[in-house]
């Protein structure tokens, strides 16, 4: 069937095989075998506690006893609301052994955002961060959750680090860095064990050692391994279902198609593991290739030199804005990087200015490399399309990946257009979704199979490819703005601002910011004018709160009497933009690194393992 597929981009193929032989188990075993090859590299760098792959599968084999210990079953849903730890990794990865569902959990999701999650994938078993732990109290009730198994951050840190962490719980800079991460108190995980729904993970582990049955790895190819979350093509939250061949396909394709990848490499797992382009990229990419994941549960763009400096990645991936931050940051300057082999971007477009500047800055400092585009959706597991090895044309996002196919069609359509006509980017290959958790009609949208019998993933991105296949992203049909790589979906914020009782209508946009590329502004009109207040701007500024993550929060808000129509009546969003354009126009914008200076210091935990080892010295 493939033949009949055009696929232009195989001769700029380097050395890289075409097609690839998928294993029909499940992630978990593709990445005990891969590991059984080189048992002995590091697995993973955790603030410097390093385990073997040998200790690493020992350490999900335990989480996995502890899962059917208290009761999870094949096919159940565990969801895991953890930024890049040890214990989410683990986690992740013991649930799929014993053939239960991840659903994979933003901890910076507000309460209202957690219990939908929840429920959309009926939920009986959680494991949170701790400082999850104020918010989930208060909607868990709502759930079908029967136990939460706490983590606390520094769970699996080096004793020095753990110890002054216990030691000045809430007043050390570490723990004021960690709690950036979300706007919640920070909450110690013993409270947890107070709560019969609730225990710490050092007792959901001691659970573990009373399962001595054999556990049987029932999971195939076919069967849903992961929920990630996403706005889709039409911007309203939905649970994107992943096989386990999705996702042994994409780790796979990156490792062959990246080109670069060595036994070894260490990979900064910077992207979250909630998100598409963490969970495969940064982890069981990595895992597969015998690679470490260097875990950073929090990252501070103004200290990635010391960071760079303490780990000597050879491999960075991340967003736009974090190259950008990165030649802004003087304390780059007199550092040398011949480590760093190789540097990916995605999550967003990357500039053909930036990538010039940030390869200039790369051979400034003495690296190899260059840095290459990537572009992906969490329906496909993130990246699918990559710039090649060796060769690169301006503006595009590469060629697709082996036994990936792109093509352009008419919107909404399988029309293809000619090669250099602009249209809808859609997707077929073994990394496309299975579908959207309880949501056909969305599904059905998205996934459609056209004549050539294929189930095609319709991205909703406008794009186009040239003869020779490369493809350039042109923009989003979708409403989607992206922001320092998060998404945000206006209709989504709309929602919740729509539902004050002082609010008629609103309207969200992107608009430009230095530093986060575009930023939400709300628009609102009230019910009656006279309320256009400091107190009802607050109370509208604290429902968005409480029910929103906090990176999703508008950046500004402006009241309105009324907002543009279009013919049939409905909120013509793009008149807001052009009329937002026109305003910024001749604005001088704050240069970024300024910006910078102006965001709340936080001191990362590498700064306190600096000082800490140097007190020691003493």
């Amino acid at each position: 069937m493939s033949k009949s597929i055009k696929a232009p981009w195989r001769k700029f193929y380097e050395g890289e095989k075409e097609h690839l032989e998928y294993p029909n188990f499940s992630a978990y075993k593709l990445i005990e075998y891969t590991a059984s090859k080189h048992l002995g590299n590091i697995s993973y760098n955790y603030y410097g506690n390093k385990k073997t792959y040998h200790e690493f599968l020992k350490q999900i084999d335990e989480a996995a006893r502890a899962m059917k210990a208290i009761g999870v079953k094949h096919k159940d849903v565990v969801s895991i609301c953890m930024p890049n730890t040890p214990e989410g990794i683990i986690s992740f990865y013991a649930a799929n052994k014993i053939g239960a569902i991840a659903s994979m959990i933003h901890p910076l999701s507000a309460e209202n955002e957690i219990k939908h999650y929840l429920n959309i994938s009926k939920t009986e078993w959680l494991i949170a961060i701790d400082f999850t732990v104020e918010k989930i109290d208060k909607i868990i009730k709502e759930t079908k959750v029967k136990k939460m198994i706490t983590v606390g951050v520094g769970e699996s840190m080096p004793p020095l680090i753990k110890s002054v962490y216990t030691a000045t719980n809430a007043t050390t800079n570490l723990t004021k860095a960690l709690k950036s991460l979300n706007p919640m108190n920070y909450i110690n995980s013993e409270v947890s064990e107070k709560n019969s729904k609730k225990m710490s993970w050092k007792e959901f582990i001691r659970k573990g050692k009373e399962y001595e049955k054999e556990i049987d790895d029932e999971f195939k190819g076919k069967d849903i391994a992961a929920i990630l979350y996403s706005g889709g093509t039409t911007g309203t939250p939905k649970g994107v279902k992943l096989t386990n061949l999705n996702l042994n396909a994409a780790a796979m394709q990156n490792f062959e198609h990246v080109g670069c990848l060595r036994d070894k490499d260490k990979v900064l797992a910077i992207m979250p593991i909630f998100h598409g382009f963490g969970l495969v990229v940064c982890i069981h990419c990595v895992q597969y290739f015998g690679g470490t994941s260097i875990l950073l549960p929090q990252f501070n763009a103004k200290t990635f030199d010391k960071i760079m400096k303490k780990y000597e990645p050879n491999v960075v991936v991340g967003v736009p804005t974090l190259f950008e931050a990165m030649t802004k940051n003087k304390n780059f300057n007199h550092m040398k990087m011949p480590y760093l082999t190789c540097v990916i971007s995605g999550g967003d477009s990357l500039s053909i200015e930036l990538k010039k500047k940030f390869d200039e800055w790369l051979e400034k400092h003495k690296s190899p490399t260059t840095i290459r585009e990537g572009y992906g959706l969490t329906e496909c597991c993130a990246a699918s399309c990559f710039t090649p090895l060796n060769y690169y044309r301006p503006g595009s996002i590469g060629i697709p990946y082996p036994d990936m196919y792109y093509k352009i069609v008419e919107e909404g359509t399988e029309k293809e257009v000619p090669y250099g006509q602009e249209g809808e980017i859609v997707i077929t290959g073994p990394t496309i979704m299975d579908g959207y958790i309880r949501n056909k009609k969305e599904t059905r949208q998205t996934l459609r199979k056209h004549k050539d019998g294929r189930i095609w993933l319709h991205t909703g991105d406008e794009g186009i490819m040239d003869k020779d296949g490369f493809v350039y992203f042109k923009g989003r049909s979708k409403r989607m703005i992206i922001s320092s790589g998060y998404n945000i979906y206006p209709n989504n914020i709309e929602n919740v601002i729509d539902s004050h009782p002082e609010v008629s209508m609103s309207c969200v946009i992107g608009i430009p910011h230095p530093y986060k590329v575009m930023v939400a502004k709300a628009f609102v009109v009230l019910k009656n004018p006279e309320k256009e207040t400091e107190e009802t701007l607050n109370s509208i500024k604290e429902l968005v709160e409480k029910n929103l993550a906090r990176f999703s929060w508008p950046y500004e808000y402006e009241f309105r009497h009324d907002l543009p129509k279009t013919l049939v009546g409905k909120v013509a969003f793009n008149v807001l933009i052009h009329e937002e354009e026109m305003k910024n126009k001749d604005r001088k914008w704050e240069k970024a690194e300024e910006l910078l200076e102006q965001v709340e210091d936080e001191s990362t935990s590498d700064e306190l393992l600096d000082k800490l080892q140097k007190e020691k010295d003493k």
